[in-house]
């Protein structure tokens, strides 16, 4: 997405690189940043175009913020793949399959597909927020957009699939409870073997 509007994080660094100047008594002469070039898709939307190089789109659905923290939690594993290789390319996978950049097109979901994007959501979205809770509507949010009720009752089935696999923990008012006896809301908390 291309804006004409300066970050909000480059104005802070202007700010503060003009305040350092002018307490040290010196002048920064800042250039400008380059534009960013928009980004060229396909005719249905479904693709981006880079270099003449079709990749797919992410799910235009997303609610923004989430997408934030999506995209976020990605560039974070991609910046581990230096260190840690291997050991997180199965979190750089489930970023990418949240947003609808693998596994079934987003256009097309499948119902195996759709839990595949469900759980990989969800994790994603917890090693984000990194040891804080998520509501198991913020996964559905995320794969059904508007639609995002109708994925409700298969969002608590993937839970109880991820609670199986020690991934995630059901909890209750900040207590952990069991999904089966859970009377109400309820948040998701990471797992012992959620990795991160």
């Amino acid at each position: 997405m291309a804006s004409d509007a300066p970050s909000w994080r480059g104005e802070r660094v202007k700010d503060i690189m003009h305040q350092s100047a002018d307490s040290m008594g010196q002048t920064f002469v800042m250039a400008e940043p380059a534009p960013r070039k928009a980004v060229e898709t396909t005719p249905d939307g479904h693709h981006i175009v880079v270099d003449g190089r079709r990749w797919r789109a992410s799910d235009p659905r997303i609610p923004p913020l989430l997408r934030a923290e999506l995209v976020a939690e990605l560039m974070r594993a991609r910046r581990e793949l230096r260190t840690r290789g291997d050991a997180v390319r199965p979190y750089v996978h489930d970023a990418k399959l949240a947003l609808g950049e693998r596994g079934d097109p987003w256009w097309e979901g499948t119902p195996q597909g759709t839990r595949v994007r469900l759980a990989a959501t969800m994790r994603t979205l917890l090693r984000h927020r990194s040891g804080s809770t998520i509501c198991p509507s913020d996964a559905a949010r995320v794969v059904g957009g508007e639609r995002w009720r109708d994925l409700m009752n298969v969002a608590l089935e993937v839970t109880g699939d991820l609670v199986a696999a020690g991934e995630v923990v059901v909890q209750q008012q900040g207590a952990e409870v069991q999904l089966a006896d859970a009377k109400g809301p309820i948040r998701l908390a990471p797992g012992p073997c959620l990795g991160r």
